[in-house]
């Protein structure tokens, strides 16, 4: 199996000369957007991270390669046969690999190889968590991110989520989460979710300090949380009436486990007339920008 994880050679070269190296998941690539945008957004994202100083690592399986950081032809095959890549989790990837299969790679996917490669920092849209309505429906990022020393910027959770229940667990599984020029944690799609943060930053250097202390102590992974740029925020009342209906729709249909935040999103898409799309790229993009800041700093440690 000495063969199941490869770096690209962009990669590798940056990891050996200490470059800061800003990990990408592919979930957003396959499942989150139709071809072509899905390319456009894998694209994009990527070369937000070159544009703010880091070098990109997109991850995601092919034929039973964990490929950490993709050719752009590998992303274009990812993003044009998104239908057969397979949504994989952190629990996903020995079989995935095994069976010499595809898969892109959600959250708790990403953490696990990217600090397999070395890689401290992932940047992405929002972590899975808590379910609403059902508190023993919870995302696997949240375990995963805890016992994984790396640092995972996100918008905070997806709104879809109950956001109470899902910083409860957190909490539990003692996940340091830092508010990133907040003190209030972010609910994706909106700035504020009225939920207060005890520990808070403003810039990438002091999370970078913070991030060295508790790796030092042997201690696991940290949730930098990054409010969505005002301009691209939505009216918090309009996404919470349009995430209740396609919860309810979710329920009535019988969906759940890995269909259920997909169909959500579609939901929500189609409901807010593609508003949520372009405001998942913006906040997508913030956290690129971020988390490539965060990964120099590191590398001044």
């Amino acid at each position: 199996m000495s063969g199941a994880v490869h770096l690209s050679e962009t990669v590798r070269a940056a990891l050996a000369r200490g470059a800061p190296v800003l990990a990408l998941e592919s979930t957003i690539v396959a499942h989150g957007l139709p071809w072509p945008d899905n390319l456009d957004v894998g694209r994009a994202l990527e070369a937000a991270a070159r544009d703010a100083g880091a070098v990109p690592a997109t991850i995601a399986v092919f034929d039973g390669v964990a490929r950490i950081g993709l050719s752009d032809a590998q992303l274009e095959r990812l993003a044009r046969d998104a239908g057969r890549f397979a949504k994989a989790g952190a629990a996903d990837l020995a079989v995935v690999i095994a069976r010499g299969a595809s898969a892109a790679t959600t959250v708790s996917a990403t953490c696990v190889l990217a600090a397999h490669a070395g890689i401290r920092v992932f940047a992405t849209g929002g972590i899975g968590g808590v379910h609403r309505g059902e508190a023993l429906d919870v995302s696997s990022d949240l375990a995963t991110l805890a016992r994984t020393p790396i640092a995972v910027v996100s918008a905070g959770a997806k709104s879809i989520l109950d956001l109470a229940r899902t910083l409860e667990v957190l909490e539990t599984l003692g996940v340091l989460v830092l508010g990133y020029g907040t003190d209030e944690f972010p609910a994706f799609y909106t700035r504020e979710s009225g939920l207060r943060l005890e520990h808070r930053c403003e810039t990438p250097d002091a999370v970078a300090r913070v991030l060295a202390a508790r790796w030092a102590l042997g201690q696991g992974g940290v949730l930098i949380a990054n409010p969505i740029p005002a301009e691209a925020a939505l009216p918090a009342a309009m996404i919470e009436r349009a995430i209740e209906t396609a919860v309810a729709s979710a329920a009535q249909r019988g969906i759940g486990g890995k269909a259920l935040t997909p169909f959500l999103l579609a939901e929500l898409a189609a409901a807010t007339a593609g508003a949520s799309v372009r405001a998942n790229r913006a906040l997508a993009l913030n956290n690129v920008r971020v988390g490539a800041a965060l990964a120099q700093a590191l590398r001044t440690l």
